[in-house]
């Protein structure tokens, strides 16, 4: 009686192995088509990529470091502007 019952479990366990295998590859299955959809919606939507946004946001930062530092030299010329133009109008 020992055998047929090893046997009896042996084949369960088969089976629930062959389930999680099934089970695994459908979950791989779902998720390539959820990402396929996903990019596919994506695509038909004016979405940057993140290689773009880092692009124009390293752009963008060093726009306003230039905008910064002319800006303190327009201050400073406009200090020695108005130093010297008080000297000379005087």
């Amino acid at each position: 009686m020992t055998q047929p019952r090893a046997r009896l479990l042996d084949e369960f366990a088969r089976l629930a192995t062959d389930a999680v295998g099934m089970a695994q590859g459908v979950k791989r299955e779902a998720e390539t088509v959820i990402r396929a959809q996903a990019e596919k919606l994506l695509a038909t939507m004016d979405v940057v990529t993140r290689e773009e946004f880092e692009a124009v946001r390293d752009m963008a930062l060093a726009a306003r470091d230039e905008n910064d530092r002319l800006a303190r030299r327009l201050a400073e010329l406009e200090s020695r502007f108005g130093q010297t133009g008080g000297q000379s109008g005087q």
